[in-house]
């Protein structure tokens, strides 16, 4: 049994059941089974990390599903040493560097590096006036960034949260009323260069024209603490955390689908999976928020998320993905990130959220095999490029489009040199909107979840404590998207799940989970 640093008993009478082994779902469950919960851990899959988890393809070839990086690992490790262990012990991260290769169909590119002096003359070589300005960015951001970070760390489950001490000091450095490219243009005149350090507003499905202005954070965070590949793919993550899990008494069963919250009177006091009733003294959920609230809990159990409201929700755009099994090698030049942005961006960008699928849209390509050879086997590549689209709100007809608009991405591909590989694919899956949906459960084919618009985040986003005995955790609840992100509203969680069982006996603080810690942000593609 654990022991609080004053001594008293910990939660280990209390049981916990998380649904969803995501993330969020992961991170929660290791942080209540640090204060001593009984936690169950209950995912409807065969392997734990939802969309966060690598898989191998017939012929040896190894893809991420969804995300393809870690950003700001330290929230990560963080986690690990609450629960007595160093993340490097379980997990290898290598930091790029360069972080990405950014190329612009307009001309110009720019090698992404954490090194000042690199990164001012790339600049330099498409804007030698905006390169003056790259370290003033990166300094006021940094000051952004200091004075935000405890609002991502408190929770938002009332209203008197948004005028905190915390909330107060920060409004004066994050200018809510600008879009990430208005703030942008306070530094940078050539708009590829404002592209460069918003294109990352796409981790969040949201357009930098709409974006609101705090989330240059994003790009900052990448310069400042680095981009890092998990050496055999995002998934090693998430089955080292399930694996000290485990080590921690956590119960986890997959395979096994939740069919419904139950609850006595308003509070949630279990679940049903089939035949079998489970009780608990809380339930966590952690999965599509939209998707997984409507299917679990009843409207009467959340009468601020009623399902009119949630069909009306602002949703962030969808994702065309292509996975790749290659014979042979790729160009040299296509390096681990390449990010190919449309001549017309603006457009781009305005289609997809008006709900139009672009004709000459930006991509993405990880070629993990760049930095990681057990991606593919010897001799062959293994390539994931992800298209933004319209979610499902925009009607696009898929099984009509479809195989068009794989052609039209694999004629994009030979922009960036990826002239003959048609020939040579050896495996192929691809990921439309329809089975963001039907195969892995996301509203609307919305891969990155709710919108982060000012009117759906903070106080007005889904709560962590959603009701009596009921909790959120993921992306579609506060702070919202991103593997940090949502690392961080694990803790959150966790720290409000733990207050609520304690009843005095023993608070979040005394139970290894401090109270503030240090920022974590979005940084992946889904």
């Amino acid at each position: 049994m654990l022991q609080s640093r004053d001594g008293m008993r910990t939660l280990s009478g209390r049981r916990v059941i998380v649904v969803g082994a995501g993330p969020g779902g992961l991170a929660t469950a290791l942080l209540l089974a640090r204060a001593g919960v009984h936690v169950t851990l209950i995912e409807k899959d065969p392997a734990v990390g939802g969309r966060t988890k690598t898989v191998e393809a017939p012929g040896g070839y190894r893809f991420d599903i969804g995300p393809t990086f870690f950003l700001y690992p330290q929230i990560l490790a963080d986690i690990f040493e609450t629960c007595g262990e160093r993340l490097e012990d379980h997990v290898k991260l290598e930091r790029l560097d360069p972080q990405y290769h950014l190329v612009f169909e307009g001309g110009g590119e720019i090698q992404a590096t954490n090194d000042m002096d690199r990164l001012e003359a790339e600049v330099a070589r498409i804007a030698p006036d905006d390169a003056k300005n790259v370290r003033k960015f990166f300094a006021d951001n940094r000051v952004k960034l200091k004075f935000f970070k405890p609002v991502l760390e408190q929770a938002f489950h009332t209203l008197r949260a948004m005028a905190s001490p915390a909330m107060l000091t920060a409004l004066p450095y994050l200018h809510p009323g600008r879009s990430v490219d208005k703030d942008l243009q306070r530094y940078f005149k050539d708009p590829r260069v404002r592209l460069a350090f918003a294109f990352q507003t796409k981790y969040l499905g949201m357009s930098p024209f709409r974006c609101p202005s705090l989330f240059t954070i994003l790009s900052f965070l990448e310069y400042e603490h680095g981009v890092y590949h998990p050496v055999g793919g995002c998934g090693a993550v998430s089955e080292a955390m399930a694996g000290l899990a485990r080590r921690m008494g956590v119960d986890i069963r997959l395979d096994t689908a939740v069919d419904r919250v139950i609850f006595e009177g308003k509070k949630a006091t279990g679940v049903v999976c089939g035949a079998e009733t489970l009780k608990a003294d809380a339930v966590v959920i952690n999965g599509d928020f939209a998707k997984v609230i409507k299917d679990l809990v009843p409207q009467t159990h959340r009468p601020r998320w009623r399902d009119a409201k949630i069909d009306k929700a602002r949703l962030s755009c969808s994702t065309f993905m292509m996975y790749l099994g290659i014979e042979g090698k790729v160009p040299a030049s296509l390096g681990h990130h390449t990010i190919f942005l449309s001549e017309e961006y603006a457009r781009n960008i305005r289609e997809i959220t008006e709900g139009t699928l672009p004709m000459q849209p930006s991509l993405y390509v990880q070629h993990a095999g760049y930095t990681d050879g057990g991606m593919a086997p010897a001799g062959h590549t293994s390539l994931y490029v992800l298209v933004p689209v319209p979610n499902l709100k925009s009607g696009i007809d898929w099984p009509a489009t479809r195989e068009s608009y794989r052609r039209l991405v694999l004629d994009r591909l030979k922009l960036l040199g990826l002239t003959d590989i048609e020939d040579r694919i050896r495996y192929e899956r691809i990921v439309d909107p329809t089975q963001w949906r039907d195969d892995f459960f996301v509203h609307e084919g919305a891969t990155f979840n709710l919108a982060h618009d000012l009117m759906q985040m903070l106080y007005f986003r889904p709560h962590n404590r959603f009701g009596p005995g009921l909790y959120l955790v993921g992306g579609g609840t506060h702070p919202g998207s991103g593997l940090p992100v949502i690392y961080e509203g694990a803790r959150i969680t966790a720290r409000l799940l733990i207050e609520e069982l304690s009843a005095g006996r023993v608070g979040a603080e005394a139970a290894g989970i401090p109270t503030t810690q240090p920022l974590a942000t979005s940084g992946e593609t889904s």
